[in-house]
């Protein structure tokens, strides 16, 4: 079962009164939809953090457990170690991630939990981790039959762990979710630190719609009076001058996966090159180096809550294959902003677009975090590719050792001619800037 943190148990319970109250106002069929969210709840798995105590209570100094009934909620093979916050091996202090306990894997040992899932709908794990003895220490995350490796080589702050994101599509109502170390080091409890395991469902958003459908709501849902009056407001004016079919899915990385409030190093997305089973929908990271999902709580995002920052030079690659019709004009276009985390400038990205490339650079404006960028092309093919990647390989002011680089959000790919069919054309463009300066 997925055991939620206070807030998720807050959130389950005020869910759950809210599909009572849709029950009764809806009927039945249409709230089944609504529970069956509830009942899938976004948190911690049991006992993710590892501060629930063992049979005998947390070990003093150190603990090598042989048995599953040792750590509640897992399953343990091989040398598996409770360790605390403050405990040292040597002259080494151990790192725990959050809380006062986290779990050590020795050689070849793993720990496991069966999941309660959905069959058919895709899962991201977030967890943390840190490396103990090796430089060349790896950490395998597996739902069977998926499984991926992840190299802790790098540290990407000096704090010491990361949060990370991997995500699998459920083959099962039951699966089994497995950490282990696949090291081999002469010291057998040497291995990688995990801590704060959690799981959440991803939902693939549907593309944004352009201005036909904006018409289309209103003409269904108000009436001719109140569609006029929409109509003449600045707000929609200028969406309806800009905006047109966006061919990109989940461009402003609203979807992805489970961040923890209170931790400020953002979730390293590694090498990830099925778009079907991305923790960022839509997306696959295409390098050998992560790639940090942001929100807006501890950083600064250009628009929403979530977006990309990009790490570690041309080695961080995110990318997209959308839908496009060959002989085709397009425009990308793309929020490039600085996080606020002190990063070094100067900040730039290198821009893909089918056959086009473009070298962006962020200049700062006193009023803005983040400036919008466009690269226009020709769809050569059925599906594009679209891709960032940071120009420099970026650290922080204060510590000029954990990696940082620039941000991007709101990426939008459409059809360059769409405003000159149907309605728009160059008499549209006059009518609507005319109106839009009456009404200034």
């Amino acid at each position: 079962m997925i055991q939620s943190s206070t807030r998720s148990k807050w959130f389950t319970l005020f869910m759950l009164l809210f599909a009572l109250f849709a029950s009764a106002i809806l009927g039945e069929d249409e709230s089944i939809s609504i529970l069956k969210y509830v009942v899938i709840i976004a948190g911690l798995v049991s006992n993710g953090d590892f501060e629930t105590p063992p049979t005998n209570g947390f070990p003093k100094d150190e603990a090598i457990v042989d048995g599953p009934s040792e750590i509640p909620g897992w399953k343990t093979s091989g040398t598996v170690e409770l360790v605390s916050s403050g405990q040292k091996q040597g002259a080494m202090i151990l790192i725990v991630p959050r809380g006062r306990h986290a779990v050590r894997l020795g050689n070849d040992a793993e720990i496991s939990q069966e999941l309660t899932v959905e069959k058919g709908s895709v899962y991201s794990v977030t967890f943390s981790a840190a490396r103990t003895c090796a430089q060349l220490e790896s950490l395998n995350v597996s739902v069977p039959p998926a499984s991926q490796t992840i190299d802790l080589q790098t540290l990407y702050n000096v704090q010491g762990w990361d949060p990370y994101a991997l995500a699998f599509e459920a083959e099962e109502d039951k699966v089994s979710l497995v950490f282990t170390n696949p090291g081999m080091e002469e010291d057998p409890t040497c291995g990688p630190i995990i801590d704060d395991i959690a799981i959440k469902k991803l939902f693939t958003p549907e593309r944004p719609k352009g201005t036909n459908s904006l018409f289309a709501f209103f003409l269904l849902n108000f009436s001719a009076n109140l569609f006029i009056n929409f109509l003449l407001t600045r707000s929609f004016l200028l969406h309806l001058f800009f905006s047109s079919e966006n061919a990109v899915i989940n461009g402003d990385y609203e979807e992805g996966p489970w961040m923890f409030p209170n931790v400020s190093l953002g979730v390293l997305l590694p090498t990830k090159l099925d778009e079907e089973t991305s923790s960022i929908p839509g997306w696959i990271i295409e390098s050998n180096r992560a790639v940090r999902y942001i929100d807006s709580y501890h950083y600064s995002v250009p628009q929403g809550k979530r977006a990309i920052e990009l790490l570690s030079g041309k080695e961080g690659i995110i990318s997209q294959m959308v839908e496009t019709t060959p002989n085709k004009p397009y425009t990308m276009s793309f929020a490039l902003g600085h996080a606020r985390d002190k990063c070094k400038q100067p900040l730039a990205v290198m821009a893909f677009a089918g056959d086009q490339a473009q070298n962006i650079h962020y200049t700062p404006d006193s009023n803005s975090t983040f400036q919008i960028a466009n690269l226009n092309f020709t769809a050569k093919a059925e599906r594009t590719r679209v891709a960032f990647y940071s120009v420099y390989y970026n650290t922080r002011t204060d510590d000029m050792s954990s990696l940082c680089g620039p941000v991007v959000d709101d990426v939008r790919v459409w059809f360059s001619e769409a405003r000159r069919n149907g309605f728009g054309g160059l008499g549209l463009w006059v009518f609507v800037l005319v109106l839009v300066l009456v009404l200034g």
